[in-house]
């Protein structure tokens, strides 16, 4: 077969031991990545028996490096809103995005991030998305699952919104979104912050919704060589699909771009920026008061 090919054996073999070792581990990658997806509120002791049973040798340290760089740890529920997370040292702020009614783009950002198998490494994906018109106002894809990338998205985000003060933005308590520097660039532009409790992902369902889409539609439907070919095909996704040809049911069938200008029309002013105080609706009172 050598011979046919026109390569020696020398080079079939060193080729071989430089690529079937990692496409192993990425394979050994994916099984810790299924079990922990299919069984969330696994611990990493039940997603290592998990992928043993299945027929992997593998270390609890590795599986447990895993998880943590992928986002993928169990979060237990708790009874009660914490105001401190047990894995970063930061503040945790009180869900206000369940309070708001929504009338106008800019009241409300949601945002979550998200990661990638490309074909030697893994990478990852954040993005913010305005909440009343479900439109990607910001994104960012990287190596490395830490604060860069979220604000990458949420810098994105502020150039092309330029939000007027009292911006809610929600997500979830990841550290990522908890650091100082997230919180004091949020506090730069007079926005609020907001945060879902711990085990309750539906708090920011509308973001959730979204990264189900894209991966369904874009990340999981084409396999990615590299970093850049990645970031390609996900801003062709968000800016010229999503954004502007996809119909989204809750928006009448209308993508998120005629959204907005449809809503703009109505209210006789420029899409972009647009601000109206959203609807602060609390459950103990009967009354709506603007402004959150």
């Amino acid at each position: 077969m050598c011979r046919l090919a026109g390569v020696s054996r020398a080079s079939f073999y060193r080729q071989w031991e430089e690529e079937e070792p990692h496409a192993a581990e990425m394979a050994l990658r994916t099984a810790v990545q299924q079990a922990a997806l299919e069984h969330r509120v696994y611990g990493y002791r039940r997603v290592l028996e998990t992928v043993r049973q299945a027929g992997y040798q593998v270390g609890k340290e590795r599986v447990q490096r895993w998880l943590r760089e992928d986002n993928l740890l169990a979060i237990r529920r708790r009874k009660f809103v914490v105001t401190t997370d047990s894995a970063h040292r930061y503040r945790i702020y009180p869900n206000l995005a369940e309070h708001l009614e929504l009338s106008d783009i800019n009241q409300l950002w949601v945002a979550d991030l998200t990661y990638v198998r490309l074909q030697r490494e893994f990478a990852f994906v954040a993005v913010v998305l305005d909440a009343y018109s479900r439109r990607v106002v910001g994104w960012e894809v990287g190596r490395h699952l830490d604060g860069n990338l979220a604000l990458g998205a949420l810098e994105r985000a502020i150039r092309q919104r330029q939000p007027q003060a009292g911006l809610v933005h929600h997500s979830d308590q990841g550290v990522q979104y908890a650091s100082r520097a997230y919180v004091e660039r949020l506090a730069q532009i007079r926005a609020v912050s907001s945060m879902s409790r711990a085990g309750r992902p539906w708090e920011n369902g509308k973001c959730e919704s979204f990264i189900k889409t894209l991966k369904q539609e874009e990340l999981d439907a084409r396999p990615y060589a590299n970093l850049e070919q990645l970031r390609e095909h996900v801003e062709e996704f968000l800016e010229q699909i999503y954004n502007r040809q996809r119909m989204h049911s809750a928006l009448g069938y209308r993508t998120p771009e005629q959204f907005e200008q449809a809503h703009a029309r109505a209210g006789n002013r420029a899409p972009l920026p647009g601000w109206r105080p959203a609807t602060l609706c609390l459950p103990s009172s009967e009354e709506c008061a603007p402004g959150a």
